[in-house]
Parts: structure tokens; C-alpha cells; sequence
């Protein structure tokens, strides 16, 4: 896949539109993790370093084009002046932002309000997202895709506008890109895989698509009592896909026939009830009692995961091994997060729910090869489908 580099790209002066992903968790105002605005900027900086004027387009959470003041990217402003160093314009208007836009000298920053206020941005209707990408196009010279969280989306400011103006992709995406063509061109084995996360219908496709590919899969998170359910354990009030449960067991006995390890946990830690102060009780995964549900990995499986990790050479990671938000049913996560970062090869955090998981533990980014920022294009190009926002940078 040869997409266009930002070196190639004569940006000198230009006026610059910029998709970014700066969809982070923010409560009451506060971000809760910055994670996805530091790996903005270095394509941000090279802008400004060349002299271009930027103007940032970025979505926060699902609005569905309604304007929701709590899905307001004025913190995210704040907070990006003040890793940038200088001071940053915000417009709250989405069209109609070219007075604001043609104020900037070079080296200014603007960043638009959250793109998904525009219904036209997410919608089926090509025509819709087209009008957009018109008037975001008509606020610059050209465009760089470096969201990469929103490749996978066919949307007027991922796809659209690159239709419309010379493009390239920025640091982050092409960043993304390589550490994603190691894990499926020619990985190093032993190559594993650590999978969690609540639903099995979210990681079937990738599931099906890395079974040739892997050395070892290790199942954690709510999605594991759908495996166990498949195997004719009880699995109490877990949560659980029941009509997921043949494709399971087809996936479990096409593993066999690869010779693909599957580690399924062999102890969970379950409580009555799904409450941060529930009792934990560390149960045998054999027998897991009616009433109560399973919330995270038992210690000795977490055990056991680590140990495999930590023999891989290549590692890919997506979703917590239980409610990690929870003190008592966190010490999976903790667990297999310590595995990766004694990998000798490259692990890498498939974003989302496993890069928040990691920092609110006390891990440090550097202790892991690398900490993907989109969770669901992560999964999709590792399923092995075409990503738009990918495609129109070709």
C-alpha cells in the first residue's frame, strides 16, 4: 500500500486542513487521558515548522449531528496550546469558519469544533458528505489525514476531502500503517495475540483473519464466557453471546487444525453483582456459580498469560481482561500489561480500552514497542478489510 507521505507534499506557506483523532475521555471538562492529542503533534509541529497555517478538523464521541456542549472540543484546545507551547484558535462554527480561517498567519493553529456536530459529516448520503467536504476543502491549499482512529469511516473530513484537494498522510497514520504491515506481512514468531474486551461479534472478523497467521490466542474479557459457553461450561450470569456460540466452536476446532494454542482462563475472579465495590471471589472456570458473573481473569490464568506473552516476539494486544475501572477486578489487566512490556520483539496496545487500560495502571508508553490510537481501524485492517480513509490517501 503506497500512500503519499507528508514529505512529498509541499505544505511551505500553504494554509493546511489537518484530520486529527483527538477523541479522548473527558468528564466534567477534565481529560482523563491525553494520549491521543501527544500523537498529533508531531505532524502538527512539522506544519508549523514549515510554515503552513493549520486548521484541524477532529470528532469527539457519537453527537449523531446534534450540537452536545459535554462532546465540546474546546478542552481539547486548551490542552493542545499548552503541549504545543503557543496559543490556539478555536471556532465553534464548522461551516461557515472561513472569516476565522483567513485570519491565520503562518504558524497559527485552528481548531474547528467537534466535526460530528455536522450530521453531513457521518452520513450514507454521498452528496451530503460531499457539500461538507466542499466547505472544508475551501479553507486550505491541502490536506493531511493523520486521524488515523477514523480511517476506517467513510466520512466527509476522513474520506471526502481528499477527494478534493493534494493530499498525504501524516506521521501518525503512516506510524500506524508500518506497525500494522509487521503484524500481518511477516511477523517474528512466536507471534501472540491477547484479545478482550466485552463482545466476542467485536473481534469474530479479526479472530477468523489472524487463526492462520498466530502462534498463540489468549481470550480474556467479558468475550471469554461466549468461549467457555462453547465448550459446555457454565458460566453463571456472565455476560454471553448466545447465538455466537456455533461460529465459536467452528473457530475453536479450526484452531485445533492449525495448530493454533488457544489460552482460555482456567480461574475467574466473579461477584454478584456488577458494582465497583462487588465482593471478588476467585472461582475455577469449571464451575462458576449461578448467580454470580465473572468480571476479570483469575490470577493463575493471568499467570499464565503473561508467560506466554513474554516468550512471543510479536505481540498484538486489543481489550482489557476484565472491568479494569474496578480495583478488584483490574489485576488481570495489570498482569498481562506487565507480560507485554517483557516481550524481546514488539508488542503493540491495540488502542482504545487497552491504551487507557495501561495508563491508568502506571504504565509508561515507552515500556511497550507501540500504543496503537485507533482501536476499531486496528481491528478492521487486521481483519483485513479496505479502510476508506486509507484508500483516498493512495
Amino acid at each position: 500500500m503506497n500512500i503519499n507521505s507528508l514529505e512529498g507534499l509541499d505544505v511551505r506557506g500553504k494554509r493546511a486542513l489537518l484530520r486529527c483523532d483527538l477523541n479522548v475521555p473527558i468528564k466534567d471538562g477534565v481529560i482523563a487521558d491525553d494520549g491521543r492529542i501527544r500523537a498529533s503533534l508531531p505532524t502538527i509541529q512539522y506544519l508549523i515548522s514549515q510554515g503552513a497555517s493549520v486548521v484541524i478538523m477532529a470528532h469527539l464521541g457519537r453527537p449523531k449531528g446534534e450540537r452536545k456542549p459535554e462532546l465540546s472540543l474546546a478542552p481539547v484546545a486548551k490542552r493542545l496550546g499548552e503541549l504545543l507551547g503557543q496559543e490556539i484558535g478555536f471556532s465553534s462554527a464548522i461551516r461557515g469558519a472561513g472569516t476565522a480561517v483567513a485570519t491565520l498567519n503562518a504558524g497559527d493553529v485552528l481548531l474547528l469544533e467537534n466535526i460530528r456536530f455536522e450530521a453531513a459529516e457521518t452520513s450514507k448520503d454521498d452528496s451530503e458528505r460531499l457539500d461538507l467536504a466542499r466547505e472544508l476543502a475551501s479553507y486550505a491549499d491541502c490536506f493531511i489525514s493523520d486521524g488515523f482512529g477514523a480511517v476506517h469511516r467513510k466520512h466527509a473530513s476522513v474520506y471526502d476531502v481528499a477527494q478534493l484537494l493534494p493530499h498525504a498522510a501524516g506521521y501518525l497514520v503512516l506510524a500506524e500503517v508500518e506497525v500494522l504491515k509487521r503484524l500481518t506481512d511477516s511477523p517474528e514468531r512466536p507471534y501472540g495475540v491477547v484479545l478482550g474486551g466485552a463482545k466476542v461479534s467485536d473481534k469474530i472478523g479479526v479472530i477468523s483473519n489472524l487463526l492462520d497467521k498466530v502462534n498463540i490466542l489468549a481470550i480474556g474479557g467479558g468475550m471469554l464466557f461466549t468461549f467457555l459457553a462453547a465448550q459446555g461450561k457454565e458460566i453463571g450470569a456472565s455476560l454471553v453471546e448466545t447465538d455466537l456460540i456455533p461460529t465459536v466452536k467452528e473457530l475453536l476446532e479450526r484452531a485445533k487444525k492449525l495448530g493454533v494454542t488457544i489460552l482460555l482462563p482456567t480461574d475467574i475472579v466473579v461477584a454478584p453483582e456488577f458494582k465497583v465495590d462487588a465482593p471478588p471471589t476467585v472461582v475455577s472456570a469449571d464451575s462458576i456459580p449461578m448467580d454470580q458473573m465473572g468480571l476479570d481473569i483469575g490470577p493463575v490464568t493471568a499467570t499464565t498469560f503473561a508467560t506466554a506473552i513474554a516468550e512471543c516476539k510479536t505481540v498484538f494486544w486489543n481489550g482489557p481482561m476484565g472491568v479494569f475501572e474496578f480495583p478488584n477486578f483490574a489485576h488481570g489487566t495489570q498482569v498481562v500489561a506487565d507480560g507485554l512490556t517483557k516481550v524481546s520483539g514488539i508488542s503493540v496496545v491495540g488502542g482504545g480500552d487497552s491504551a487507557a487500560a495501561v495508563r491508568k495502571l502506571g504504565f509508561q508508553d515507552s515500556q511497550f514497542g507501540y500504543i496503537s490510537t485507533g482501536g476499531g481501524a486496528s481491528l478492521e485492517y487486521l481483519e483485513g478489510k479496505e479502510l476508506p480513509g486509507l484508500t483516498a490517501l493512495l
